[in-house]
């Protein structure tokens, strides 16, 4: 998969509000397929494991069988790589415009 193709997985990943949630769950620690689940009572099992498969895909969310478990951990990296190529660079301009800005009309 080229780097394009990769940011590409993971904007549509990050474009569901169920999955950034499913990303928020799994900030702190990994869950099980039926922990996530829990979390969702408005949707059903199925519908929560095509969101995981989704994050799975983009490489979001890394499943893991333990026995008859599934756990599920948060993969960071993708959304780093989103930081390091867009929003860095970007913020890092952005304020370096808005500093020029401040200096001007401070200097008028």
């Amino acid at each position: 998969m080229s780097i394009h193709d990769q940011f590409d997985a993971t904007f549509k990943a990050l474009a569901s509000p169920i999955r950034r949630q499913i990303l928020d769950d799994l900030k702190d620690q990994p869950l099980t397929t039926g922990a996530l689940c829990g979390h969702f009572a408005d949707i059903d099992r199925c519908t929560v494991m095509q969101h995981l498969k989704v994050l799975e895909d983009a490489g979001l969310v890394i499943a893991e069988r333990r026995g008859r478990e599934r756990w599920n951990h948060l993969n960071a990296i993708p959304i780093q790589d989103i930081h390091d190529r867009w929003i860095g660079p970007h913020a890092a301009a952005a304020s370096a415009r808005l500093a020029r800005f401040k200096q001007s009309i401070e200097a008028e």
